[in-house]
């Protein structure tokens, strides 16, 4: 699948800060979802020290024959040299180039993207899935394993229960316990979707484990334990 440029990626910190301020009033946080029939699960990992970013996208079957039952239509890394040093709150200036480079290598067009960290559950409300979502113009959710910015109250103990993100008087995302008896995983709308509809995505594509399917997935072949 093909993207159109949304700017360049040669920033300082200060100008990709600036970027973010602007883009992030460009995020849609209602539901824009065309019929869902393949799902990608995105995820980046690193190589050598950090010197090359590893992107890994999975694309899943929609819907699924049962809980153990996906079918895997299509898996694509792509490496290239690193672009820019860690810097907290630029992540996605980090790892999305890329990630934009494996889905140019897609022959499958997801209609729905979830991405292993934030999506406005950011302090300037654009973490990597809101940024790749406006890169690609697709429906995307952010799953992350930890807190960004927020507070919330614990959720109940049983796969489903959840309470709600807040950054002051604003609803960023969900905390989600995706499994019983683990740590919470932090649900945000990306771009091109509600808090309710990524919630109802997300628990609708868990699985056996902690994480959705989809970035479960993507998340091996980022960290080389799926290749």
């Amino acid at each position: 699948m093909t993207t159109s440029p949304l700017h360049d990626w040669n920033l300082a910190p200060a100008e990709a800060i600036a970027l973010q301020r602007r883009l992030a009033g460009r995020v849609e946080r209602a539901d824009r979802l065309a019929e869902v029939r393949h799902i990608a699960g995105v995820d980046i990992g690193f190589e050598e020290s950090g010197a090359i970013t590893r992107a890994a996208v999975v694309v899943l079957a929609w819907p699924r024959g049962s809980e153990r039952e996906w079918t895997v239509v299509e898996r694509v890394v792509h490496r290239e040299p690193t672009r820019m040093p860690y810097v907290p709150g630029l992540l996605s200036f980090r790892e999305l180039p890329a990630a934009l480079g494996a889905f140019d290598e897609l022959e499958t067009q997801p209609q729905l993207v979830m991405v292993d960290g934030q999506g406005i559950a950011h302090p300037r409300r654009l973490g990597v899935a809101s940024h790749l979502g406006l890169w690609l113009d697709l429906p995307t959710i952010g799953v992350a394993k930890s807190r960004l910015c927020g507070r919330h109250a614990e959720p109940g103990p049983e796969r489903g229960d959840w309470t709600p993100l807040t950054d002051g008087h604003e609803v960023i995302g969900a905390v989600l316990r995706s499994r019983s008896g683990v740590k919470p995983v932090f649900v945000s709308p990306g771009h091109r979707i509600s808090l309710p509809t990524a919630l109802d995505w997300v628990i609708h594509c868990l699985g056996r484990t902690k994480l959705p399917e989809p970035t479960r997935l993507a998340d091996r072949l980022a960290s080389r334990r799926g290749q």
